[in-house]
């Protein structure tokens, strides 16, 4: 078995599990031993001063391979930014849309994907494919698309309910039916917890303080050569190629494609957690993971609806995803109760959800499910 789905190396690579039952990657995870000594080793080559920028880009180089192997791309296609907002808004600049072009957004997708073009100094027209039953039917979708449509954003796995999207009718009703547009896919709810089926995509972006088991700080962003053209008009400087050349304050160049959408200084202290991460969670096997808890997420949703509890979106067999939510009018109460028992999930505006990843048990959910009971 491989060292995540083990009890005895559960406890070894995650003690604070040994306290709780952590039902609430979706919004922090528990990152794993060796994240917490590459931190500790961040610090050391902080402390080197000028000379600790070799093992830093080193590092940066490194953590740059394993996450290109982790989204099916190639090294020099992925780049990093601190957090989703701001490639997202960097993604806003590289488009430059106005009030001539569309963008179609979710009502399943996170703040970060969508508000970008909503706020813009000359905003789009911004179409919204809304769910039904939870879930996106990409029959909807076509009534959407036209030639003027520029992007389509949505989450692979949504933040909100746990809709796994599906995925292959969804790109080829975006292919054909708006030619020019880009597809802009958030993986932060996937990545690392389920295999990625997303191909075909104009631009990846993930979080890394979820289900990658990294740290804030740190967001992975992913553009294929052939969308190079996808450049950001951002100024900084260490994305440009003459921030330091004689004709530096008469123009900018910035890389292209992903390495423009590291504009300044990296956040090297999450990139060393990062890498570390990755290469623990390449080590599992993703499909060892999803292998470990997809059946804890088909426990727990035979378990709500035993209880009459009917989940936002159901999982379905061959497109599970590791987040399952529900509504109730007790949430608060509910939640204060979970807590008490040290068993943790997320609750807002009436909306509890519950997130499994490798690291949790069969013991995990029944906890819960006492509670909840």
């Amino acid at each position: 078995k491989s060292r995540m789905l083990t009890a005895k190396s559960r406890l070894a690579n995650f003690p604070a599990l040994a306290r709780m039952a952590y039902l609430n990657t979706a919004a922090e995870s528990i990152p794993p031993v060796s994240v917490n000594e590459a931190l500790a080793q961040y610090a050391r080559d902080k402390g080197l001063g000028m000379r600790g920028r070799g093992p830093h880009n080193e590092t940066l180089a490194v953590c740059r391979e394993v996450a290109a192997r982790m989204i099916g791309l190639q090294t020099d296609e992925v780049s990093f930014c601190s957090c989703s907002s701001e490639a997202y808004n960097l993604l806003a600049s590289a488009l430059n849309l106005g009030a001539n072009d569309e963008v179609v957004i979710t009502d399943l997708d996170f703040p970060a994907g969508t508000t970008p073009w909503i706020n813009a100094a000359q905003p789009p027209n911004v179409k919204l494919w809304k769910a039904k039953a939870g879930a996106l039917d990409a029959n909807d979708l076509p009534a959407l698309l036209n030639e003027r449509t520029r992007l389509v954003q949505v989450s692979l796995v949504s933040f909100f309910n746990g809709h796994r999207l599906d995925w292959a009718p969804f790109i080829t009703a975006v292919r054909e039916h708006a030619p020019r547009a880009k597809v802009a896919v958030d993986v932060t709810q996937a990545l690392g917890r389920v295999e990625l089926d997303c191909a075909d995509f104009d631009v990846l972006i993930s979080s890394t303080h979820k289900w990658v088991l990294g740290v804030h700080g740190g967001c992975i962003v992913g553009i294929p050569k052939k969308r190079n053209e996808i450049t950001t008009h951002a100024g900084g400087w260490f994305h440009l190629e003459n921030a330091f050349d004689a004709d530096r304050f008469e123009r900018a160049v910035p890389k292209q494609g992903a390495a423009s959408f590291s504009v300044g200084m990296p956040n090297y202290a999450a990139i060393y957690a990062l890498n570390a991460a990755l290469r623990y969670i390449e080590n599992v096997g993703v499909a060892n993971i999803a292998a470990h808890a997809n059946p804890l997420v088909a426990q727990l949703e035979a378990g709500l609806c035993e209880l009459g509890v009917t989940p936002m979106a159901m999982q379905r067999e061959g497109n599970f995803s590791g987040i399952l939510a529900f509504r109730h009018e007790r949430s608060e109460a509910i939640h204060a109760q979970l807590e008490a028992a040290e068993v943790h999930v997320m609750n807002h505006a009436g909306r509890l959800r519950m997130a499994l990843h490798g690291y949790n048990t069969a013991a995990d959910v029944e906890k819960f499910m006492g509670v909840l009971k």
